[in-house]
């Protein structure tokens, strides 16, 4: 990136290096000198950026330069905005590393990985109510954008089936799906890449900055393929109410006959047993999640799970004679990597549902730190609210302040802005210098 517009640094450097003397006819390599990276062709001339070089150069060489030129980047563990976990233990890197060659598709040459693949599969549905975890019905995907798509693709089948079999156009006025303003960008990425109408329902303070429930149903009509409900606004962190939405469309239905059906997507893990969220909720059809978040696994990795094949048409369904077995694949992409699976399931039996327990709520109890100290300072206010206590009986409790029922739900998130006192008292003050400033530190 250029440090000004109007100034061409690859001209610069292009122009200011030493001349060399033109040699006409084949120059005699010297076998007595020692070659070095730093000596070498790229320690003084410009690596290709645009087209290949006519030769390479060694294998240490190269990767001390693209080693060393990586090294401007930022640290991933002081990484705050990716959402994407940045840590595994060891012997899940040694896992990881023995497997970065597997090709995910081949289960014919790779049955033990397609196992664990299965298994993964298997305990994300257990582990969110479906009616058969042992038939469950999901893959692994890239990440939550895939999995969004495929979500939602079911979702618009679905709904194209039942138009054509009551004798409805499919065009116009085609169909649509509601979801908040705050959802994230791999919501409206479904709705633009797949020609389906995005109804963003307004999010606001009273709404606690995500989908509300007030008003989703005026956006909601005949032509509405689903309802995408997020477990961890990309805003705040707050849960967004599956139970009232689902309740609100079920009145819907009762009134009009038209079934509306919801695809969740939990950032984190749902670890509240009275919050009714998952497939307990039969308006719930599919659910996706990221295991490269609060599944603690390495990017690259995403999970959607059915309901039940009656929710995975058929028609998405291909069956692939190829690579010396038959094989049935229902994703967006055909060759993807196993080892981030591999990893996935590592987890799965390492920390199992106590572990990520512990690690969930030590990072809910880390946040309300924070929390509370930012507010206490009288420059910040805090935005999320899973620091402050639900109202109610439960105010009335006095044996944990650890316990999580106390507090609103919500990811381990922490947003906030300058509190009214400080903007009225340092008006000059720019809110993004904070983030310059953190920036700076290597945040």
């Amino acid at each position: 990136m250029a440090l000004s517009k109007h100034v061409n640094p690859e001209h610069l450097i292009r122009t200011s290096h030493d001349k060399k003397p033109h040699y006409h006819g084949l120059a005699q390599a010297n076998m007595n000198e020692v070659h070095h990276t730093y000596g070498s062709r790229y320690g003084t001339n410009p690596v290709p950026k645009y087209k290949i070089a006519s030769k390479g150069v060694s294998a240490a060489s190269a990767y001390q330069i693209i080693h060393d030129e990586l090294s401007l980047d930022g640290s991933p563990v002081l990484n705050l905005a990716s959402f994407v976990h940045t840590w595994m233990p060891p012997e899940a890197d040694k896992l990881f590393n023995e497997n970065v060659s597997k090709n995910l598709i081949d289960t014919d040459e790779y049955p033990a990985t397609q196992a664990l693949h299965t298994r993964c599969i298997s305990i994300l549905a257990d582990l969110w109510h479906a009616p058969s975890a042992k038939n469950a019905i999901g893959t692994a995907t890239t990440g939550s954008s895939e999995a969004i798509q495929l979500g939602g693709l079911a979702m618009k089948k679905i709904w194209q089936a039942k138009r054509k079999a009551a004798g409805k156009s499919i065009h116009e006025p085609g169909p649509n799906i509601v979801m908040g303003a705050n959802a994230q960008v791999a919501l409206e990425k479904f709705a633009r890449y797949f020609d389906v109408e995005c109804r963003l329902v307004p999010v606001s303070v009273e709404s606690h900055y995500r989908l509300d429930p007030s008003k989703v149903m005026e956006y909601v009509d005949e032509n509405t393929i689903g309802v995408y409900v997020i477990l961890g606004s990309t805003y705040t962190g707050h849960y967004e109410p599956v139970k009232e939405i689902s309740d609100l469309l079920d009145e819907y239905e009762a009134k009009t006959g038209n079934s509306v059906s919801i695809h969740g997507q939990p950032i984190g893990l749902a670890i509240l047993p009275k919050l009714l969220w998952d497939f307990k909720l039969p308006r719930v059809v599919s659910i996706n999640t990221s295991g490269h978040k609060f599944g603690l696994a390495y990017v690259g990795v995403g999970w959607v799970i059915w309901r039940d094949k009656a929710h995975l048409p058929k028609e998405l369904i291909f069956e692939l004679h190829y690579l010396g077995s038959v094989e049935y694949s229902f994703s967006l992409n055909f060759s993807r990597p196993a080892a981030p699976i591999i990893v996935q399931y590592f987890n799965l039996i390492h920390l199992g549902f106590e572990g990520y327990r512990a690690v969930a709520l030590d990072d809910l109890r880390n946040a309300r730190l924070l929390s509370r100290a930012l507010e206490a300072s009288k420059y910040y206010t805090v935005l999320s609210d899973i620091h402050r206590k639900v109202a109610g009986p439960s105010e009335s409790r006095t044996t944990n302040e650890d316990d999580i029922e106390l507090y609103h739900p919500g990811l381990p998130v922490v947003s906030f802005r300058f509190s009214d006192e400080f903007k009225e008292k340092y008006p000059d003050i720019q809110q993004r210098w904070i983030q310059t400033l953190l920036r700076a530190k290597g945040w």
